[in-house]
């Protein structure tokens, strides 16, 4: 048997990034999980922020930004990102966060983080609670760290986290079930 519930944001797990961008008087960041890869060639992603967000028109003005992918070590600056607002935050001073110098887009990358995906903003389409940034990738940096002797990913080197919006919980990913 199953129960209906509200209709909601129910596609589970969610990714969570720390989105970097430059502004004015300072770069900010975002925690956010309204993330998806939308097409592979062009590499492209798209990610929802609400307008009423500090970090929304820092992206709307710079037409770029960063998405990093955190470990499970920045946990905490990830909450602090996402439930404090860059009107009122540093938050790369008050996380400890480096600002390092992106390859094609202006905005800053967030150097803790073992990925990072630069972006520039193709288009902006409005939803409703959320506008909706779609954005080409045209850089990716992954730390030497995270990769096995042959140049391979490997997850399990970072403890990568989801965010489960039904329970508004963030779990750790685990065992590989694959060959």
């Amino acid at each position: 048997m199953k129960e209906d519930i509200r209709p909601t944001t129910a596609v589970v797990p969610c990714p969570v990034v720390l989105l970097s961008v430059a502004g004015i008087p300072r770069s900010n960041i975002i925690t956010l999980s309204w993330v998806a890869n939308v097409c592979s060639d062009p590499p492209t992603v798209a990610v929802g922020i609400r307008p009423n967000r500090f970090s929304h028109a820092l992206v709307k003005n710079a037409g770029d930004f960063v998405l990093n992918i955190p470990s499970r070590d920045l946990f905490d600056a990830t909450v602090f990102c996402g439930t404090k607002s860059g009107r009122d935050h540093d938050k790369f001073a008050e996380c400890n966060l480096t600002e390092g110098k992106a390859s094609k887009v202006a905005s800053p990358l967030i150097e803790e983080c073992p990925i990072n995906i630069e972006c520039k903003t193709s288009q902006v389409v409005s939803l409703g609670a959320h506008d909706l940034f779609i954005a080409e990738v045209v850089a990716v940096h992954v730390d030497d760290g995270v990769m096995d002797e042959s140049g391979k990913f490997t997850p399990s080197k970072m403890e990568l986290f989801t965010y489960l919006p039904l329970s508004g919980q963030y779990r750790l990913l685990g065992e590989r079930i694959t060959k």
